[in-house]
């Protein structure tokens, strides 16, 4: 029997971006069973999520109370028993849920490799100015020290959440880390060594992983208490993955993008497009 898949996106004031998501999902060769959209506060999308009407879109409009209670709810009210993750503002390339899927038989969590993509927003659609793959091995133990684990296009059994619980907002940022930490302690993972998901990453600082602070500080000593991960400390992204035992850590995969931009119907009918 054919697994009821179920994708949650939480949303806050992005629609363009995210009819370029729903766009990608509505050219999956495995077509996810139903798409939650939580909205955490943000401007409308029922303008966006219509002109997908192959895809079983549902809505939650929620409070603004963060990223993670929005995926929280999103969870908590799919109907799947297979959950799928998406940022807003990333992307999925077509094959990405067949790829998933066909590893969720041997599996129980399994994610991608990505390609870290830059952008400039020209009239409203996103144009890739840069691009950066984003692979390197399974290591759990590795993975203790700095997180190679992109939640975008992730998929995991939802019953996994019967055993660890809910995303953990107390982390704030790190509640991708945690989760992947928690899910590893108590199932098997595997990485698909294909870069199927283009995650929008931005050099001015717009991603949180640029943000350093105090903010920032608290909750990565919240996630190393929680998982005794000692002292790590906060670091910029991209001198990160200079650091020999990170880069020792890439690893060979399948690139398939053509570099080209997701046009939504939604931008094409904005522009005056016949959508």
């Amino acid at each position: 029997m054919r697994p009821f898949v179920s994708v949650v996106i939480p949303t806050y004031n992005r629609p363009y971006p995210l009819a370029e998501l729903l766009e990608s999902l509505s050219r999956q060769t495995y077509r996810p069973s139903e798409v939650m959209v939580v909205n955490d506060g943000g401007v409308p999308v029922d303008d966006v999520v219509a002109l997908y009407r192959e895809l079983d879109i549902r809505v939650i409009d929620r409070r603004n109370e963060g990223q993670v209670a929005a995926r929280n709810a999103g969870v908590q009210a799919a109907r799947g028993d297979v959950i799928m993750l998406c940022d807003d503002d990333d992307l999925l390339l077509p094959d990405h849920l067949e790829r998933m899927m066909a590893a969720l038989e041997h599996a129980d969590f399994i994610y991608a490799d990505a390609e870290i993509v830059q952008y400039r927003v020209d009239n409203d659609q996103r144009v890739p100015t840069a691009r950066f793959l984003f692979a390197y091995e399974y290591d759990l133990e590795a993975m203790r020290t700095f997180s190679t684990y992109v939640p975008s296009g992730s998929v995991y059994r939802k019953s996994l959440h019967d055993e660890i619980g809910c995303f953990d907002p107390s982390v704030h940022h790190y509640w991708d880390w945690d989760f992947f930490l928690r899910a590893a302690s108590v199932c098997r993972v595997t990485r698909v060594a294909a870069a199927t998901v283009l995650y929008a990453f931005s050099p001015d600082g717009d991603n949180v992983s640029r943000q350093v602070g105090d903010r920032r500080r608290h909750y990565l000593r919240r996630l190393c208490e929680k998982h005794g991960l000692g002292d790590l400390p906060v670091k910029n992204f991209w001198l990160l993955l200079d650091e020999p035992e990170v880069a020792r850590r890439r690893a060979e995969s399948e690139v398939i993008w053509d570099g080209k931009p997701i046009v939504s119907r939604f931008w094409a009918q904005k522009k005056g497009g016949n959508y």
